[in-house]
């Protein structure tokens, strides 16, 4: 296996009374994209100014490439930032934006003018050479801050949520754009977000962070559908918790009981009779019958429940329902124009339904209060 070309080793940072880092252990392979989620004040951002060099750990190692950063100020190291503000100057064209590594290097005429030309070209902004940065758009003005980095060849990029400034739709052309960049480029990616959607559309790998911990680091797919505790599942995504008891153990399938009803399902974790658990399921994997669907026999085994919010969302619908033993779940209804049920979403408030879900699709965690 080859070397990582990030490894942080039982890192700490502490601001005054606060600690913002807890011994926080990180490998990231070289040409990986990875992404670190968590909430304001995580320590996400810490993580970053301490690959860059612009703070410095109280305790534990930072190797970039296999050396050691302690002894190597910011700019002798091979990564570069691209902020959230862009930082572009504003009196300097976008050619002389991204020139400006390159000539405090000694680069200059020809070799110069091909270097920025190459890097205008990949980010698709050669045409917009000289104009400065108050005449670009949002996303364009991303591109040149991302272009002013990578021209450096760093063997790694930093990005401090630098789509948080831009509108919605706009936001997502440049999630698309910005993992196409770093396929061509190959080089590793240190992207930092508070939203999870983003996180996990351009990811190879997740970390989901929590007062200065790592809570998981997983793909995408792990992260969603694997949570390892319930800051995960619920930060990652929406998701609802049913409270249960474990009342027959045959790991790794356990009998569960929630309210009134018995479910035999499947669990990672260990548990014993008598034990709290609790039942995770996503939206989308729950499932709606209307009161005249299914036998007496099949719906024996459902939750009855009644429809309290309905939000028309074209291709789906999202329902808020309440269980008649008193849990709020949220679900979302797919249309389907091969199935002439799940074509009719016209739910209504009030109506009387009942609830299942895909059965070992859901995630089974020890109870946390």
């Amino acid at each position: 296996m080859s070397e990582p070309v990030i490894e942080l080793r039982n890192i700490s940072k502490t601001y005054g009374a606060n600690t913002v880092l807890h011994n926080v252990g990180l490998q990231v392979e070289s040409g990986e994209f990875l992404t670190l989620l968590g909430p304001s004040g995580c320590g996400k951002t810490t993580i970053l100014r301490l690959l860059a060099g612009f703070e410095k750990a109280d305790r534990g190692e930072i190797y970039i490439g296999g050396q050691d950063m302690r002894v190597l100020p910011p700019e002798a190291r091979h990564v570069n930032t691209v902020f959230q503000s862009y930082a572009l100057f504003p009196h300097l064209t976008v050619f002389e934006n991204v020139a400006f590594g390159p000539r405090l290097k000694g680069v200059r005429g020809g070799a110069l003018r091909e270097q920025v030309a190459d890097v205008l070209r990949m980010v698709k902004l050669e045409e917009f050479a000289q104009r400065k940065p108050g005449q670009l758009s949002g996303g364009q003005q991303q591109r040149v801050a991302i272009a002013r980095a990578v021209i450096n060849q760093p063997r790694v990029l930093l990005l401090d949520e630098p789509l948080s400034a831009l509108d919605y739709k706009l936001r997502k052309a440049m999630q698309i754009e910005l993992k196409q960049l770093q396929r061509r480029l190959g080089i590793t990616f240190i992207f930092v977000t508070h939203d999870q959607e983003e996180a996990l559309s351009m990811s190879d790998r997740v970390a989901v962070m929590n007062a200065g911990r790592i809570e998981q680091l997983g793909t995408p797919r792990q992260i969603y559908e694997t949570p390892d505790n319930l800051f995960v599942a619920r930060f990652v995504g929406e998701i609802n918790t049913l409270q249960g008891q474990v009342i027959a153990v045959a790991p790794p399938r356990y009998d569960i009981r929630l309210h009134d009803r018995v479910f035999n399902l499947k669990s990672q974790y260990a548990f014993a009779v008598g034990d709290p658990v609790s039942v995770l399921v996503r939206p989308e994997d729950l499932r709606i019958w209307r009161e005249h669907e299914g036998s007496d026999e099949e719906r024996a085994h459902l939750f009855p429940a009644a429809v309290e919010e309905v939000v028309y969302k074209g291709s789906m619908v999202d329902l808020i329902i309440r269980l008649d033993q008193g849990d709020l779940l949220s679900t979302t209804q797919f249309f389907n124009e091969d199935d002439a049920a799940i074509m009719n979403l016209d739910f209504r408030v009030g109506e009387r339904v009942f609830v299942d879900w895909v059965h070992d699709w859901e995630v089974i965690l020890p109870h946390e209060d």
